[in-house]
């Protein structure tokens, strides 16, 4: 792969190469998991984590109550419900990735648009 953008950088001009390098920079895991927020269906992956932050912290809760149980019904009356409410935090969180990922063939498209864009123009 960096032989096919070495090659693609070096037919390229001045500036069509500063787009190029601009384009090929993959941003961090931060950078795309932020940007999910952003966009038409930002205020859903909003609430999604909002929610799944709710989740996790009953989990954690429910689950610390399930440590100090000094009975086998009052353990499962806490472990259950934990258990649950975590796998739900996982499961809304396993969610949002295929966005991301969707995210990422979108913006490599977008790549190869813009190098059929100028070797056209050449």
């Amino acid at each position: 792969m960096k032989d096919i953008d070495r090659m693609i950088e070096e037919a390229l001009d001045g500036e069509e190469q500063a787009l190029f390098r601009e384009t090929a920079r993959e941003p961090d895991f931060f950078t795309q998991a932020f940007g999910l927020l952003g966009g038409r269906n930002g205020w859903v992956n909003g609430l999604m984590v909002a929610i799944q932050a709710a989740l996790f912290v009953s989990g954690l809760w429910a689950g610390w109550r399930f440590y100090e149980a000094e009975t086998a019904l009052s353990a499962l009356h806490w472990g259950l419900p934990a258990a649950v409410l975590l796998l739900m935090s996982l499961i809304i969180k396993l969610g949002m990735m295929p966005e991301l990922q969707a995210n990422r063939l979108i913006r490599e498209l977008k790549r190869l648009e813009l190098q059929l864009a100028v070797s056209r123009k050449a």
